[in-house]
């Protein structure tokens, strides 16, 4: 996927004026494109158009409008699209109570290992992550995650730590939206 470039950021104010009318459809592209893996693991696929979305509100809610912070917004984002057969994701760990989210967080050390896209051969795809993320004594409740599936759409999520087991068929909706994003 083509990176985002500047020129298709509009400033804070006028996307404002104009999100009531943008914003359902890229909640639409979000959608089909948000993965629930258990109780705890939301994955949330990027393409072109969810990740302009949150380069806007993101400027939106911050109010942002100095040229260089609108360049590390667009920069920091278009970290999570690739053109080279791998798919990005934001891997959302929601954990409500504070006690129970320490607890899991470091006892789940070591989970983007654990992690795997399903080809429909059968084959585990591993994500790249970014070990940043990753602490010594805890793991953060973002991750951000590159699965290299070449050019076809996984059929399944799931997870192998070994303090946490779980897999989730893929939808025949989610799957055409990711293998299109593949293909574009």
């Amino acid at each position: 996927m083509r990176p985002i470039e500047r020129a298709e950021i509009v400033d804070w104010q006028t996307y404002e004026d104009g999100r009531e009318a943008t914003r359902p459809a890229a909640l639409a592209a979000k959608d089909l494109r948000r993965v629930q893996l258990g109780e705890h693991f939301t994955f949330l696929f990027e393409n072109r158009d969810t990740i302009r979305y949150q380069i806007q509100e993101m400027m939106r809610v911050e109010k942002i409008v100095r040229e260089a912070d609108i360049e590390h917004e667009i920069a920091t984002y278009n970290e999570l699209l690739f053109d080279d057969g791998r798919l990005g994701c934001s891997l959302l760990i929601g954990i409500d109570d504070p006690e129970e989210r320490a607890h899991l967080l470091t006892e789940w050390l070591g989970l983007p290992e654990h992690l795997y896209a399903e080809l429909p051969d059968g084959t585990r795809v591993r994500p790249e992550f970014d070990a940043r993320q990753v602490g010594e004594t805890r793991l953060s409740s973002v991750q951000y995650l590159a699965f290299r599936l070449g050019r076809t759409a996984p059929v399944a999520l799931g997870v192998d730590h070994p303090k946490i087991r779980a897999r989730v068929a893929l939808t025949d909706v989610q799957r055409a939206a990711l293998q299109s994003d593949l293909e574009g």
